[in-house]
């Protein structure tokens, strides 16, 4: 017994130590500051078929990382049918081979790890390569065999991603803040924010918003809004990067302390500042015209990628304006050439972003230059032009040709294509006696070179829908003319809403030449003859009530809700809670518009405006009404009447009537032959009295 008690007890104490120890580890790696980032290859399925097939896939290292290890995880699923001695997988990164191995062909998703050493991992784009043989059928005597193409196949989930542990390294200079700040796994874990004070004016959200548009530009997440937080917010702490956008005799005694001394009524002052766990941004003067002169420097995305020192001085005469946008435009295809090497199809896709109220015009084309492998099967060899996986055109691969060929296309208008788009570069690389697999030494390829361009020209949807939203408040890539007005009182719901509307606005801006200003809710009305966006409550907003009229989803008198209307029924409780997106034409200025994103609380507005806060949002809604709810409930509702809509006039009547329309034609005819006949007889009349006279 004494024996088993001491056994006990030792066993207990060594677990003890056990957990202690391994409490101590996990304390020293997170001391470490060693970081694990799983960046997706891919966001759906891919299916690669046929005998040889290959995809390529690519992920992103940020400047400030410092690699430790990386992993390739690939999780696939291969066809049952697969011989297993007689299919396998490739891996290779930025063109060096990485890995093969025969996939596995039981049922249900499958996994393999493989590590791919440091020095074949580049800072920036780096390149996976999949090339997959997968075989279904052997003979013993048969050199080539014609196999069933479409039993050889390989599934490859969006579960595959690369882990890669790193060390972020903090920004030397305002070029390195701007990266770190909109970085992969800084933006993921939200651990940057723009940093107000805590009574904030309209000239400093002003030049705050500017900053935010730069920054969302160039932001590796498009779906996390970049916060706006009041300076002493808990929260502020816990971030890595902020950028503090202040006046300088609201800047906090600590922050002003660490300043270079500047003569800030003639000067703005943007510094970077350091510290073991969080890098700060300060940009303040005591100037309100120099400080939004700073914000729209650092929206300038050439300037601000160019300051490699910690201190930038801006005065009046620093010229912080970027290139004037032309919307039609010519735009590089790939920047140093793409291969593409295997029999039969392989393809290249490009993506192309553009506003979405924008739509492809006349004289919109791709030329694309390329060139190809000699031991092809130029009877049935070919390129394939698509756009959104629509073919434009082909054209017949040629001996003459092979070292240097070039096709270029028109866009159709009919694709009716608007916003973001994808273009095609497809090769269909034949080879002779294909009817079987045959495995060469010198496979058949093709070469995109980065002399291949599109021609983009397009026209804007001028509808106020939010089918075409951020127009008009976006209109060639600047700010058009843009009235904020804001309650007096701000809570942080309310710097929220702002950030989330701005987040994405950002996204669409090409320069910062446009024109946008804050004002508080008594704002006169000389000043809003602009685009206005209304933030607020029917209490606390007095443009919303002077308006409430005309809008869509009205409040009740006393406003602590909405009221019902022709599209929907609402309840007291839930038009308390609720809240509206609401877009129509300004009553202040005629050929402009009012975005309402209001409710009876500042909760309810904010959570509506998540709906405009990024692109994966924004597919939620339509039309020129949306109520909004807590529990994601969303309505969207077209109110202003269809272009189409108007009364038929008479004529519009006639032709729909097939008779009614014949009996007028005929009427017609008799009427004009009479009139004919008369002015005949008239004339006829008349000559006669003149050979009497």
């Amino acid at each position: 017994m004494v024996i088993k008690r001491w056994l006990v007890i030792s066993l207990t104490c060594l677990s003890l130590i056990f957990v202690q120890w391994g409490q101590i580890s996990a304390v020293s790696a997170e001391q470490s500051g060693r970081l694990t980032y799983e960046m997706p290859l891919t966001s759906t399925n891919i299916s690669l078929s046929g005998a040889l097939t290959t995809k390529q896939l690519y992920f992103q290292i940020p400047t400030y990382w410092s690699v430790q290890d990386v992993t390739l995880m690939v999780d696939y699923e291969a066809s049952p049918l697969a011989l297993k001695d007689r299919s396998s997988i490739t891996l290779k990164i930025n063109g060096t081979y990485l890995n093969s191995f025969r996939p596995s062909t039981e049922e249900g998703k499958q996994h393999i790890a493989v590590t791919i050493p440091k020095a074949l991992v580049m800072k920036g784009s780096n390149n996976i390569t999949i090339e997959g043989t997968v075989q279904t059928f052997q003979t013993k005597d048969e050199v080539c065999v014609n196999e069933n193409w479409q039993d050889n196949w390989l599934q490859m989930y969006s579960t595959s991603h690369v882990a890669i542990q790193h060390f972020n390294e903090a920004p030397q200079n305002i070029r390195e803040f701007h990266t770190f700040f909109t970085g992969l796994d800084i933006m993921d874990a939200d651990q940057s924010a723009i940093v107000l004070p805590g009574e904030s004016n309209t000239t400093e959200l002003e030049a705050a918003v500017y900053a935010l548009t730069g920054l969302s530009k160039s932001s590796s997440n498009e779906d996390k809004p970049i916060p706006f937080l009041s300076y002493g917010t808990n929260q502020i702490t816990e971030k890595k990067a902020i950028a503090v956008v202040s006046l300088y005799d609201h800047l906090p005694s600590d922050i002003k302390a660490q300043l270079a001394q500047q003569d800030l009524q003639e000067k703005a002052l943007i510094q970077l500042l350091t510290s073991e766990k969080q890098s700060t941004l300060v940009v303040t003067s005591q100037n309100p015209d120099l400080l939004v002169k700073a914000g729209k420097w650092i929206a300038n995305q050439d300037l601000i990628g160019q300051l490699n020192k910690d201190i930038k001085i801006v005065n009046k005469d620093t010229d912080v304006d970027t290139p004037a946008v032309s919307m039609n435009r010519t735009i590089e295809l790939t920047a140093n050439g793409d291969t593409l090497k295997g029999w039969r199809h392989q393809e290249q896709t490009y993506f192309v972003s553009q506003p979405v109220n924008r739509s492809i015009a006349d004289a919109s084309k791709i030329s694309v230059d390329f060139r190809y492998a000699q031991n092809l099967d130029f009877e049935r060899s070919m390129i394939t032009v698509l756009v959104n996986d629509k073919p434009i055109g082909s054209k017949k691969l040629t001996t003459a040709l092979a070292n240097g060929d070039q096709v270029t296309l028109p866009i159709p208008k009919n694709l009716n294509i608007s916003g973001n788009f994808t273009i095609t570069i497809a090769f269909d690389l034949e080879l002779k006696n294909a009817y079987c697999y045959r495995n060469e030494d010198q496979m058949p390829w093709a070469f995109i070179t980065k002399d291949t361009i599109l021609q983009l020209n397009t026209t804007e949807k001028t509808e106020l829908l939010f089918n075409n939203y951020p127009y008009p408040f976006i209109r060639d890539g600047n700010f058009n003319r843009m009235a904020v007005v804001i309650p007096k009182q701000r809570d942080n719901y309310t710097y929220q809403t702002i950030s989330n509307i701005f987040s994405l606005l950002g996204q669409y801006t090409d320069g910062n030449r446009g024109e946008i200003h804050f004002y508080e809710d008594k704002a006169p009305q000389d000043v809003l003859d602009r685009n206005i966006i209304a933030i607020g409550t029917y209490e606390n907003n007095e443009l919303i009530r002077s308006q409430n009229n005309s809008f869509y989803f009205q409040f009740r008198a006393d406003g602590t809700g909405f009221l019902s209307n022709e599209k929907m029924s609402i309840d007291d409780d839930y038009g308390a809670r609720a809240g509206t997106l609401q877009l129509m034409d300004s009553p202040y200025k005629s050929g402009h518009a009012l975005l309402a994103v209001t409710a009876s609380r500042s909760e309810s507005y904010f959570l509506a405006s998540k709906l405009i806060a990024s692109k994966s949002a924004m597919w939620k809604i339509y039309g020129d009404g949306v109520i909004a709810d807590k529990d994601g409930k969303v309505n969207s509702y077209r109110f202003k009447k269809q272009a189409d809509d108007s009364q038929p006039t008479l004529i519009d009547k006639l032709v729909q009537r097939e008779d009614v329309l014949g009996f007028t034609v005929a009427f017609s005819l008799v009427l004009l032959l009479v009139l004919v006949a008369l002015v005949l007889i008239v004339r006829k009349y008349r000559k006669k009295r003149g050979e009497g006279r």
